[in-house]
């Protein structure tokens, strides 16, 4: 973990900051996100993660003050209707008589609790990501065991069979190790080593490929929700290249010396 050996695993008087934002980062966005699945389809919940980047401008702006420009403002409000869209298909009272905006709101009481976290390396700044991830997780993964038992001591959730175990096990295996491990770790390490701007960008592949998944798979979705998806991918990227030409506009790459 950076080269300091056992050092790396001591928290320096923050661990409590590093147990809040785990348990927002892993407990809150997991058990959110897989409730909601539950009640909802996984496009919807693809579409609704893809709201992370304009979730996080307004949360500086409620955080520290920073008000989005205009531009992003309206982004914001295009991603938010495609995303209306996509999980209503044009019928908002079909969709809460179906019971799958539950989930979906759930989906986002995730996506925000992945926000807060990803917002919170900020405060590590002198943390590998290895570190950082490591030392989030291991508080969250008891908050998580807790949340277990007491949901199995209310009879919320039972305790599954061996064989219902068995069925699902590489599915765990894959969830486990290369979707929390691996895709954290990934992610924490290129948002160092890309900047957020890119990171985001690369993050509005999520949908796109969830939808071509899904496709594969035999599903069709109607014009609204493709029409939804492709407004909520669009206002992204816009504002993505709008952040970009501001940045550039701010700090012009310097005038080569030719003299």
């Amino acid at each position: 973990m950076g080269g300091r050996g056992r050092r790396a695993l001591a928290y320096d008087g923050r661990l409590a900051l590093a147990a809040t934002l785990g348990c927002f980062g892993f407990a809150g966005y997991n058990l959110f996100t897989f409730a909601g699945m539950q009640y909802t389809a996984p496009e919807h919940a693809a579409i609704i993660t893809a709201l992370q980047a304009p979730l996080t401008a307004l949360a500086h702006w409620a955080w520290r003050g920073a008000r989005p420009a205009r531009f992003t403002l309206g982004c914001v409000a295009l991603a938010f209707a495609g995303v209306v869209l996509v999980v209503t298909k044009g019928d908002p009272a079909a969709a809460l008589a179906a019971g799958s905006l539950w989930g979906d709101a759930l989906v986002l009481l995730g996506s925000a609790s992945w926000v807060v976290y990803v917002l919170g390396v900020v405060k590590f700044a002198g943390w590998s990501p290895l570190r950082y991830t490591a030392l989030t997780c291991l508080p969250a993964s008891f908050a998580i065991a807790l949340v277990a038992i007491a949901a199995t001591g209310l009879g919320v959730v039972g305790v599954p069979r061996a064989a219902t175990l068995a069925a699902v096990g590489w599915q765990i295996a894959f969830l486990t190790f290369l979707s929390a491990l691996v895709g954290v770790l990934c992610w924490n390490a290129g948002i160092r080593a890309l900047g957020p701007l890119n990171a985001v960008l690369l993050g509005n592949l999520i949908p796109v490929v969830t939808f071509a998944i899904r496709i594969a798979q035999g599903h069709r979705f109607d014009g609204t929700e493709i029409a939804g998806a492709a407004l909520v991918i669009g206002a992204l990227a816009a504002n993505n290249l709008y952040v970009r030409r501001a940045l550039r506009a701010q700090h012009p790459p310097a005038k080569p010396d030719i003299s």
